[in-house]
């Protein structure tokens, strides 16, 4: 079965699932999209997807809507929805909790929780997803087949774990990039140009991903594997280890924690 699905938002994440399904199996017939900023939808001209600028307009006739929106708006919006109890509401709005999607619809609504994170734009994605008690097997499925539209997809046991998710691979992409952009500021100061610098730093970020995830080594183990005693690694490796680089991230993704739970006491229903 081929679900009916609506994106209440049209913004970058729900142009790269919707721009991942079609390059799947999914007709764009079987997607709707509405925001009401027009310029939101010129991009969809081209994927023949039907817009709307009213979200009860698209969602009259789906099977899944999927809610893509801004935290900060999330409320207004799915209070202002006119769901049926048999549809499903997929969330991708970051900390908005299930307690506030519930209180905005109905204690019977299907609704699944998702943390996707940037990549996802290029359909590297990693999404993390959770279901409340109203889901059946067949919502679960059209949850995972949308996310996995845009790269991997897994599902946790408790719908707090989202929070950790968000500090790990839903901000983690951040962490990245600041250690490349680091990387390529320190290269620059011993001499190299920055484009060779930046060439250097970017290949290496890609080749060392690519050997953690196609190894059966874990990091910490390539890690050793690359470090030989009194060599150059083990050199910038004891620095980072004097500087506490292991306490810097956990404190850091500690606190991309603790404002994930925030997040939903600000925007949400448990105000």
């Amino acid at each position: 079965m081929q679900p009916t699905i609506a994106f209440i938002g049209g913004g970058n994440m729900a142009f790269s699932l919707v721009q991942g399904m079609l390059a799947g199996t999914t007709a764009a017939a079987s997607l709707r999209v509405a925001d009401p900023f027009p310029e939101a939808l010129t991009k969809y001209v081209e994927t023949g997807v039907p817009t709307f600028a009213k979200n009860d307009a698209a969602i009259i006739d789906a099977d899944v809507i999927v809610l893509a929106v801004k935290p900060q708006v999330a409320s207004p919006v799915v209070s202002d929805l006119h769901l049926k109890s048999n549809q499903l509401l997929v969330s991708i709005a970051a900390g908005i909790s299930l307690t506030s999607l519930t209180a905005w619809t109905s204690s019977s609504q299907p609704i699944v929780r998702c943390m996707p994170n940037t990549p996802a734009l290029l359909g590297a994605g990693m999404s993390a997803l959770f279901a409340n008690a109203a889901c059946t097997e067949l919502h679960r499925s059209f949850a995972t087949d949308i996310l996995n539209a845009a790269g991997k997809t897994l599902w946790v046991a408790s719908e707090t774990e989202l929070d950790a998710v968000t500090a790990v691979s839903g901000s983690g992409p951040a962490y990245f990039f600041h250690l490349m952009e680091t990387m390529i500021e320190a290269g620059e100061a011993l001499g190299l140009s920055r484009e060779t610098a930046t060439e250097l730093t970017l290949q290496t970020a890609s080749g060392a991903a690519l050997m953690a995830s196609q190894t059966s080594d874990d990091p910490g183990t390539l890690r050793q594997n690359v470090t030989s005693p009194g060599g150059t690694t083990a050199a910038a490796l004891d620095v980072m280890t004097a500087e506490d680089l292991r306490g810097t991230v956990h404190r850091a993704l500690d606190a991309a924690h603790s404002r994930s739970i925030s997040l939903a006491q600000e925007f949400g229903a448990e105000t």
